[in-house]
């Protein structure tokens, strides 16, 4: 279910904007080197969904980057709500984003830090997902020694390059292998893959970002954390993917039918998941 930008109102370091007049500096360093971290939170019904978890999240990828944090869990959880209610949003996404704000140019940051924190929205139609196809990437490969990837830094060159190689290849999606050559995740989403009734995701120490809806969809069948092999995938019944916007079946890989070529029954037991109803 794609999100679609529509004129909204943002919650820019404190004050709630108009979309066109919010204004981000020119020597900000999310803008000039990617230096920060963001959330995309799910809206279903009016309610933004796990935001607890998600507040978790944003605080322990601050934390990694030694990044300040300058708002309170409980004022961001205000700030959600607000731009929530003032887009009318009832189905759709939620997008935190924290930079180390702005900086005189260097690597290093600035003794004294002054974040930017910017909430936006964006829309969706309200529904199941689409069944969708995917490729094994060959352009780039996930970097599973690198501390960024366990975080949702501004830096997502890796996954823009994989879903540029998928439209090329005519896919809707690609899957990123690690540099040891096992499956680490897809562009935007944690996989899943459902083996002799088994089913299993990939570990975080194989350059996984431990998804908010993951972890959802571990606790709702029991799957395991394993390597996951090229091979595996072929071998699979079921492979779906899953992000804050719902759980994705994968019908084709590389051309080739996974399992008998249509949604499984792991992944329509999910419709709860699927749809924002369990809600913390």
């Amino acid at each position: 279910m794609p999100l679609r930008d529509f004129p909204v109102k943002v919650w820019l370091n404190g004050q709630v904007l108009d979309g066109s007049a919010a204004r981000i500096a020119p020597d900000d360093r999310g803008l000039l080197l990617g230096d920060g971290v963001f959330e995309t939170l799910a809206v279903r019904d009016g309610v933004p969904l796990r935001v607890a978890a998600h507040l978790d999240r944003l605080t322990r990828s601050c934390e990694a980057l030694d990044l300040p944090l300058p708002y309170s869990r409980t004022r961001l959880s205000e700030a959600l709500a607000q731009v929530t209610l003032a887009n009318r949003l009832e189905h759709g996404a939620l997008r935190l984003t924290v930079t180390r704000g702005s900086a005189p140019r260097s690597l290093r940051p600035p003794a004294e830090q002054r974040p930017t924190v910017l909430i936006s929205a964006a829309a969706s139609a309200a529904g199941t997902p689409e069944p969708a196809t995917a490729v094994i990437a060959q352009t780039v490969r996930r970097n599973e020694h690198s501390p960024l990837s366990r975080i949702k830094s501004l830096n997502y060159l890796d996954g823009v390059l994989a879903q540029i190689e998928a439209a090329r290849r005519g896919a809707d999606d690609a899957l990123l292998l690690n540099t040891a050559g096992f499956v680490a995740e897809a562009t935007m989403a944690n996989v899943f893959v459902v083996l002799d009734q088994r089913v299993v995701t990939p570990r975080p120490e194989d350059g996984v970002l431990p998804g908010i809806m993951r972890a959802a969809v571990i606790d709702a069948t029991g799957a395991e954390e394993a390597p996951i092999s090229p091979s595996d995938l072929a071998a699979a019944s079921e492979v779906f993917l899953s992000n804050v916007s719902g759980v994705v079946p994968i019908v084709r890989i590389d051309g080739e039918a996974v399992g008998d070529g249509r949604p499984g029954p792991v992944w329509r037991g999910l419709g709860g998941l699927i749809l924002g109803r369990d809600r913390p």
